[in-house]
């Protein structure tokens, strides 16, 4: 693995447990008492959630995964303290899958950032996110092929011009499109396709920070209209020759892929769906003690067996996040395509164990259950997996495998 500086510098130290808790205590309380109750509407207008996130900067953790050398809280397998950062995505998902999945972009991006960035790039960028509130997000979307009954096309073109690029064509799939101020572009400059799996497109792949307050830059949001994650806006975005500076290219060509770095994220989302997984289960011991079940033996059956869902993802989360900050990276890479199989399954399952045990009341509004329901059914299906699943049995096999990219 190359470009990697938990190698080349070590890991810096993390913050003390007494500070972690104190920040996941703070965020908890945030989303108990104000995310969770914007969810709903959030969800309905399909809006994205600004209010969550201006608390969430107000309180300091908006720089969550930035280095603490530049004001942040410095979590994340990039500097070996993943766990919180983890545990915080899962608070914030059992407010609200679809906020939950714009802070895990945002994170993930500073991520990035502080793996591949050059030092200048690094104290303006995060300068603008812990002092300014900056919001950023990573887009690669480029599907090649048309769904049925859709006509237009995604994907971007690449100029070379003096000082930088030309950009034009369109991402879809663009997560924070009307929330954020900063995206990283995931961009083959040979062509459409963005981070699409081809071989080749693996030692040219550009990383461009793209300023979105840029007037050519315009966001089509008759596109997004799905049955859950609303919120997240993931809309179409439109480039129309847009320049990008040199200066904004974050690292070498194909270094996202030297680095592996997606492998880093992957478990990241199975955090989210153990978010999902707790919102309907504590939601369903409510009521199903309100309503005096307790004494039915096949409820207490799917209170139980949901009581070992969410102990086990937690413990499966716990295991990865601890080979990465122990540095053993290959482990790391299986281990977190494991996890998302694992934890996306029994989230799912859960979800239905509570729905079976509570009946149809618990899939009315305002119950949060049925927002749960449709958020995690669209959000399992970021990766494919049934090629996570594969990977993983590739690399038991001892055959080759890729824990990289899953295609859709």
């Amino acid at each position: 693995m190359t470009d990697d500086p938990r190698r080349a510098t070590g890991p810096a130290p993390g913050p003390a447990a007494d500070d972690d808790q104190g920040a996941l205590g703070t965020v908890a309380k945030l989303a108990a008492e104000k995310f969770a109750p914007r969810a709903a509407e959030y969800d309905r207008a399909a809006v994205f959630p600004t209010e969550d996130f201006d608390d969430l900067f107000a309180c300091g953790f908006l720089g969550v995964t930035v280095p603490r050398e530049y004001g942040g809280l410095g979590y994340g397998p990039c500097r070996r303290d993943t766990l919180p950062l983890w545990e915080m995505t899962t608070t914030l998902a059992k407010a609200d899958l679809s906020l939950a999945r714009c802070w895990e972009g945002h994170a993930n991006s500073l991520v990035l950032i502080d793996a591949l960035a050059s030092p200048e790039q690094k104290r303006r960028w995060f300068t603008g996110v812990v002092e300014h509130g900056e919001k950023w997000v990573a887009w690669s979307g480029e599907p090649q092929a048309p769904k049925p009954g859709e006509s237009r096309r995604f994907g971007t073109a690449l100029t070379p011009v003096e000082g930088g690029w030309i950009l034009s064509g369109s991402k879809a799939f663009a997560t924070g499109a009307t929330g954020a101020q900063w995206a990283i572009l995931l961009v083959d400059p040979d062509g459409p396709g963005g981070a699409r799996a081809a071989p080749e497109v693996r030692g040219r792949l550009l990383l461009l920070a793209c300023d979105l307050s840029d007037p050519s830059v315009t966001v089509d949001a008759s596109w997004w209209d799905p049955v859950g994650m609303r919120a997240t806006v993931s809309h179409v975005v439109r480039f129309h020759d847009t320049f990008i500076p040199r200066d904004r290219q974050i690292g070498a060509p194909g270094g996202y892929f030297d680095g592996q770095w997606q492998t880093a994220f992957v478990p990241h989302y199975a955090a989210s769906f153990l978010g999902g997984a707790l919102a309907a289960y504590e939601y369903g011991l409510t009521y199903l003690k309100r309503q005096g079940k307790g004494g039915d033996p096949y409820v207490q059956q799917r209170v139980g067996s949901m009581a070992v869902n969410v102990d086990t993802a937690r413990l499966w989360l716990r295991h990865v996040a601890g080979l990465w900050d122990e540095g053993r990276l290959d482990e790391a890479r299986v281990a977190g395509d494991r996890a998302w199989q694992v934890v996306a399954r029994l989230a799912e399952e859960t979800v239905h164990h509570v729905i079976d045990a509570c009946g149809a009341r618990c899939l009315i509004r305002p119950s949060p259950v049925e927002r749960v329901l449709r958020d995690l059914t669209l959000y399992k299906l970021h990766d494919n997996s049934d090629h996570v699943l594969a990977t993983v049995g590739r690399a038991v096999l001892g055959e080759e495998y890729d824990p990289f990219f899953h295609r859709l």
